[in-house]
Order: structure tokens, then sequence, then C-alpha cells
């Protein structure tokens, strides 16, 4: 069936035209051909398997690594009027789940987490189905050296084969090249088709600024809130951080201005989505959980506070900027006092010698949990004090190896560890040269993924010569000229007091 796809865009999804890689990736998928797709963030993935999807016979299977991202489609997909689309994860009762999982074959779009697939109740639904289109989201949490490694994900080759190896799209925003062939290796995908696109936003002005300390960075972040024109995102490592700057803030005088993280209640989470969505909130106070999902295309600027561990993930969050395509500015704040807190988070991500001895000592004495462990998680956790993510780690790496005996796990599991640390700090390293970079950012940024040729005018970045005029709103003292991207915030700070 000969299709103009222009046509369907626009009467489907009241789209007028395809944004770059789109409509190549639809073709691909249409064509039957197992697709691997490399998108810039904002150019609107989710159109790239929602399209095909209502031209293919059978169930669009998505695999998405964040609740929050699977909610907030499966809404956005209801808005639409699409009534066949359901998430299968761990928001569900057990009501809702068997529910769900009786009648799954009335759904078109089915939205699952990696935890849930490998669960033997979800996984036999999901085999009596026989769907058109098995697509991988933020496939870079596949590979071991991707910035969002996720064990669960390694496991999806095998996962594809019991349904049948569909047809297979796989989509990420930010992948160098040794992720993208681990993508298609754990896959098992023996003929498929690239469409890797430039992870380059022209319209996104980059600029950096450093500090002696974090009591001017702070002080600069309440300049540039009170001049920027809005809506923006400010992003921290710290969920207390994010939380104090935020009242901070309100209490300078700022209006529409809500702090987001992981640690709050899903509910709250939701209501500060929508309300910043809808234009309610200008600002938002965010560790890395906000972003992923949020359609809101007006945002003009985004400021790190706390530096990033790696490019890949800065590339993805300054990407919640003008993604109408208007001029928008990415401001990263730096002090050479954040990076005992980066090491932190690098060491925090997995177990220590004391945790992991923990972990032994129940297996030890739990003869039973060896062989069933998922069912002693919680216990677990509480014996050996470990987070979600060490949790995460620590189970998958165990249950993925036949291991003869626990010396035999201690020594592999540390060796992976040490490795896994060693690639973080790398990452790390990677940051901080674009932090003290002396030639142009955008070119410092995608020589990391082997790209060349970027688009530069005279908003590039501050080594380029940028300024931060045309982003400033309208209420500027007469004394600011924003002829330079790092200028004296004293004089100005002390004008923002006199007008409060």
């Amino acid at each position: 069936m000969k299709i103009n796809l222009e046509e369907f865009l626009q009467k489907k999804f009241q789209f007028a035209n395809f944004r770059p890689g789109q409509k190549e990736v639809i073709s691909s998928v249409l064509a039957g051909v197992h697709t691997v797709a490399m998108l810039p963030t904002g150019t609107g993935k989710s159109l790239c398997y929602q399209f095909p999807g209502y031209l293919l016979e059978g169930q669009v299977i998505v695999v998405s690594p964040l609740l929050s991202l699977m909610q907030d489609q499966v809404e956005q997909l209801k808005i639409m009027g699409e009534k066949r689309v359901c998430a299968i994860n761990s928001f569900l009762t057990p009501r809702e789940k068997y529910a769900v999982l009786s009648r799954l074959d009335r759904y078109k779009f089915i939205y699952v987490s990696p935890e849930m697939l490998h669960g033997e109740r979800v996984l036999n639904s999901l085999k009596k189905l026989s769907p058109a289109l098995f697509v991988v989201d933020e496939a870079h949490c596949i590979s071991q050296w991707g910035y969002d490694f996720r064990p669960e994900y390694m496991k999806l080759g095998r996962i594809r084969k019991e349904l049948g190896n569909p047809l297979t799209l796989t989509l990420t925003a930010t992948a160098t090249r040794p992720v993208i062939d681990d993508i298609i290796c754990s896959l098992h995908l023996e003929e498929w088709q690239e469409y890797i696109y430039s992870v380059d936003r022209p319209n996104i002005s980059l600029a950096v600024e450093i500090f002696n300390d974090g009591n001017e960075k702070l002080k600069r972040l309440f300049e540039l809130t009170h001049f920027l024109r809005g809506p923006g995102i400010i992003y921290f490592s710290s969920k207390k951080m994010a939380e104090e700057t935020a009242v901070a803030l309100k209490d300078r005088g700022m209006d529409g201005v809500e702090a987001y993280h992981a640690g709050m209640d899903q509910e709250s989470r939701v209501l500060i989505q929508q309300q910043f969505i809808k234009g309610q909130l200008q600002c938002i106070c965010a560790t890395s959980a906000f972003g992923m999902g949020i359609n809101k295309d007006n945002v003009r600027y985004v400021i790190h506070f706390h530096m990033p561990l790696q490019p890949e993930s800065y590339l993805q969050e300054i990407g919640r900027a003008g993604r109408d395509g208007d001029e928008s500015i990415a401001i990263l704040l730096y002090s050479p006092g954040d990076d005992a807190l980066l090491d932190q988070l690098i060491q925090s991500e997995y177990p220590d010698k004391e945790q992991l001895d923990a972990f032994i000592q129940f297996l030890m004495q739990n003869p039973g949990a060896a062989a069933d462990l998922r069912s002693y998680g919680q216990e677990i956790c509480q014996a050996a004090g470990l987070t979600e993510t060490q949790w995460r780690v620590t189970g998958d790496f165990y249950e993925s190896r036949d291991f003869p005996n626990l010396d035999r796990f201690i020594a592999e599991f540390t060796l992976f560890i040490d490795n896994r640390k060693q690639f973080k700090q790398e990452k790390l390293k990677q940051m901080k040269a674009y932090v003290y970079s002396k030639n142009c950012r955008r070119e410092r940024l995608l020589e990391y993924f082997a790209e060349k040729g970027a688009i530069k005018n005279n908003r590039c970045c501050d080594l380029c010569g940028m300024t931060l005029e045309p982003f400033i709103g309208n209420n500027v003292p007469s004394n600011f000229h924003g002829k330079t991207t790092v200028f004296d915030w004293r004089s100005h700070l002390a004008a923002i007091l006199l007008e409060s």
C-alpha cells in the first residue's frame, strides 16, 4: 500500500512537516527494515514509532527506562485521542496489572519497563501477541559504555528472541560509535539500517562560567535567573540543593519556581510537570530526573549549577531548551569544589566493600536466596544497606553469570566496579575539558561524538564572542550591557536587592 507520508502526518498528527530524520526513520520501518536511529534531543523521536504503528498490523511494544517518561507518553497519546494505549510498570496495582494483561491484544501501543519485561507473567502475555514493532527507547541504556547504563537492558536481545524477533527500532539522542555497536550486538540484529544524525543544536548558545567557590556561583545564579528571559530549567546534582535554591529564589521575589527530583511523590511530580508545561511555572530547580518526556517547546535557558558527569547527559539536558527552534542558551556554572560532589556520586552508584561483605553474608545465611535472588531483594537491601541503584547493579551482575562460588563472584564483581568507576572518571575528565576549553565549545562537544563541521554563528558560544544580551528580559538595570557572559555579579546583585 502506497501512502503519502506528509498527508498522513498532517491528518493524524496535525504536523505540517517532518523534523530532520523522522521521515527517513519512518520510511525504513515501514519498509520492514530493522532500524537504529540517533536523533538530536527535541526532534520528536516518539513519532518515529507512533507514525508507522498506525500503518502496521499488530501491536507496538515500547521498552522505556523511566516510569515518568512512560506515563507522559501514554498521556500524550490519550490526549491525541488514542485509547488503545497502556503502560506496564510498577505504578499498576495488582488488580490493574491483571486487567491490562488479560486484554493485552486490545491495545495498539504497549509501553513496558525493562524490569517488568523480565517477569514471567508479563513476558508470557506478550508472547501471545504478534507485535508489529519492538521499540527500544533510550537505547544507549543497553550498552555498559552508555552514560546511563541499565543492566536490565542487556537482556533485551533474549526478550526480543522470545517474542519472535519482531521488526525492531532503537532510538537514542546521544551515543558514541562503541555504544551504537553494543546496541546492535546486544539485540542480535543481523541486518539493519542506521540513521545517525548530528547531536548539534545550533539554536542553543553555549557558555561556561568558572567561580572560586560555591557562594560566588550561587550569587551568580540568582543574578542570571533575575535577568534571563524564561521559562528555564536549573539542574543540580543534589536533591537538597535543588530544594533549597527553589526556596531561596522565592524568598528573593521570583514567582513560579518549584523544585523537582526523584525523591518526591509521583503526584507532586506530575503536578509540577503539568504546571511547567502549561506556563504556570517559569523555573524548575531539578535533578536529572526532570526532562525526559517533558513536551515543552519554549524553554529559553538551561543552567547547570553542578557539572554533569558526562558529555552525553549534558547534551540530553541542554536539549530541553529551544525545541521550537528559537534562540536559547545553556550556561554551565563551575567551581572546583564541585569535584568532591561529583566523585561522591560516582562512588555511590556501586556498593563499597562493607556493603558487598554484608551481601555475601546474607547469601551464606540464607541458602534459598542464591537461587531466587529477586524474592529476597528488600531483605538484602536492608541487610547490606544498598540503595536502589546499588541493588540493581549487584543483583543483575550476580544473576547474569554462573559463578562457581562466591569468591569468584566477589573477584569479578570487584573488577567490574573498578572498571566502571574508571570509565566514569574518564567521562568526567571530558566534561572538565569542556569547561576549561580554550576554543569553540560546540566543536569540543562534537569532537567527542566524532563529528566535524560545527554550525557557527555570532551566538555560537562564549568563546566565539557570544553575549548574553539577546537572552535577557526586560527587568535589567541601566548599567547592564550584556557584552560578555562573565560580568561583575556584585554590582548587579546590589541592583536586584535595591529593586526588591
